[in-house]
C-alpha cells in the first residue's frame, strides 16, 4: 500500500535544553542522548528534538505543532522571533527502489528508523540554513566596514561595537562547531546497510557537506577581515598611547623648565 508522509522541521531557537524537555514531557523516548530526544507517539506520529534548537514533526497537524513549540518555549535559549521552517516528503512504494527526487524520498521500506534518519538530515539542513542566514548578515556588515575603509581610510565603528561584532562572529562559529555534526552518522546506521545508504543519500540530497563547506568559507572570509580590523584598532590604540606618552613627557619638560625659571628668580 503506497503512502506519503510529511516531515516538518522548525528551528525555533539557538539552543534547546534537552534535559529539561525530557523531564517536562514525562514520556519515555524511543531514543535519547545528551543532544537528542526521539519520541514515537504511535505508528505514524513522531517528534524529534535537537539541542541546537530544531524540532521535527511527523504526523502532527498544524495546530498540534504550534502547541508543541509553545510548550517548550521556556526551554529555548535565544528564541527566534519567527521559527525557520522546512518540509520534506517520504513516499512509500513497496516495489520501488530508493530514489531521491526534488522534495521527497521514494523508498520501498518505511519504519521508524527510516523516518528518524530522514528527520535527522532534515534537522541538519534547517540548522545550516539558519547559520547561512546569520553568516550572510555578518558578511554584509564586514563588506560595509571594508567599503568604508576603502572610501575614507577609517573605520567609524567604535571599539566597543567592534568587539561586540567580533563576539557575535565568534559565537556563530562556536554554535556551528557545537551543533552541526554532518560528518557523524547516527548510531542506528552502523550495522544496517540499507540505513547507511539512506543516510548517505539524504546527506547528498540536502547538499549538507557542500553547504557546510560554503558556510566555513564564508566564516573564514569574515575572520580574515576581522583580523585586519583588529590590527587597525590595535595600531590606533598604540598611536593613541604614544601621543599620551609624548604629552606626558612634554608636561614633565615644561614643568622642569618652569621650575628652573622660578628658581632663578
Amino acid at each position: 500500500m503506497s503512502k506519503t508522509i510529511r516531515l516538518t522541521a522548525f528551528l525555533a531557537s539557538n539552543q534547546l535544553d534537552i534535559k529539561q524537555v525530557k523531564a517536562f514531557l514525562e514520556l519515555k523516548p524511543a531514543h535519547d542522548s545528551s543532544t537528542e530526544l526521539f519520541y514515537k507517539l504511535n505508528e505514524e506520529k513522531f517528534q524529534y528534538y535537537f539541542n541546537f534548537g530544531v524540532v521535527v514533526f511527523t504526523g502532527f497537524t498544524e495546530e498540534e505543532m504550534k502547541v508543541a513549540l509553545k510548550t517548550i518555549y521556556q526551554f529555548q535559549k535565544t528564541p527566534l522571533a519567527t521559527p525557520l521552517r522546512d518540509e520534506f516528503m517520504v513516499a512509500y512504494e513497496p516495489a520501488s527502489e530508493t530514489k531521491f527526487e526534488f522534495d521527497r524520498l521514494l523508498t520501498s521500506k518505511l519504519d521508524e528508523k527510516v523516518l528518524r534518519i530522514a528527520m535527522f538530515n532534515l534537522a541538519q539542513s534547517v540548522a545550516i540554513d539558519h547559520h547561512h542566514i546569520v553568516s550572510e548578515s555578518l558578511l554584509a556588515d564586514v563588506k560595509r566596514f571594508a567599503n568604508e575603509l576603502e572610501q575614507t581610510g577609517n573605520l567609524s565603528i567604535s571599539r566597543k561595537n567592534m568587539m561586540r561584532f567580533l563576539g557575535r562572529a565568534l559565537n556563530t562559529q562556536n554554535d556551528i562547531a557545537e551543533n552541526i555534526y554532518i560528518f557523524d552518522a547516527p548510531d542506528l546506521v552502523w550495522d544496517d546497510e540499507f540505513l547507511d545508504k539512506l543516510h548517505v543519500g539524504l546527506n547528498k540530497h540536502f547538499d549538507l557537506r557542500i553547504r557546510f563547506s560554503e558556510l566555513e568559507y564564508t566564516l573564514r572570509i569574515i575572520e580574515d577581515n576581522l583580523t585586519v580590523f583588529r590590527e587597525i584598532y590595535n595600531q590606533r590604540e598604540s598611536s593613541r598611547l604614544e601621543w599620551i606618552i609624548i604629552i606626558l613627557i612634554l608636561f614633565e619638560v615644561f614643568d622642569l623648565i618652569i621650575s628652573k625659571i622660578l628658581h632663578w628668580f
